[in-house]
């Protein structure tokens, strides 16, 4: 029985070791890739006239339109993925658009076509970590290093779900060590 325990133990050592890991690493994404969100999508707002032109030359519907709302999308969404803030819904409408980006460009929409013959090809695609990004904070949450972390203690008294702003188990683990 004793051996059992030591192993409840050792297993939620390593949840909680994880959870930490999952933080940090949904922070160094969310900073460096929101950053990079942030001035791709500065770049189409101060240049939307190039934008707007490269768009409609993949026959993109209302070109200027798609121009204004990507590149604002892009830029305050790498913002509010900087902070954690609202990561979740940003998280979602980032994957979308990189999911478009992706299948938009013949060359990009290849790479996913053949992704399980030339895996390569579409991991280095230039969509690819702003897409794997975005998937990410839309599935895991921003972390507990993140205004949604703040707000979710503070604001709603920790009433939103327990994994709302990250995965924690933590209630996993505490039936795990009672047993």
């Amino acid at each position: 029985m004793k051996e059992n325990n030591v192993l409840n133990r050792g297993y939620a050592w390593l949840i909680t070791a994880g959870n930490f890991f999952q933080s940090l690493i949904l922070l160094v994404f969310r900073l460096y890739w929101g950053w990079q969100f942030f001035i791709t999508g500065k770049g189409k707002l101060l240049d939307h006239e190039k934008i707007a032109g490269f768009f409609s030359s993949l026959h993109i519907p209302f070109p200027s339109v798609n121009a204004w709302f990507i590149g604002g999308l892009e830029c305050f969404g790498g913002l509010l993925l900087i902070a954690g803030l609202c990561a979740r819904p940003v998280g979602l409408l980032l994957t979308i658009s990189m999911t478009v980006a992706y299948l938009t460009v013949a060359d990009d929409r290849a790479k996913v076509l053949n992704i399980f013959h030339n895996p390569d090809k579409f991991l280095t695609a230039d969509p690819f970590f702003f897409w794997l990004t975005a998937f990410l904070v839309f599935a895991f949450g921003p972390g507990l290093i993140s205004v949604d972390a703040l707000l979710k203690k503070f604001v709603f008294n920790n009433r939103l779900p327990e994994n709302a702003v990250g995965t924690s188990n933590r209630s996993l683990v505490k039936d795990k060590v009672k047993a």
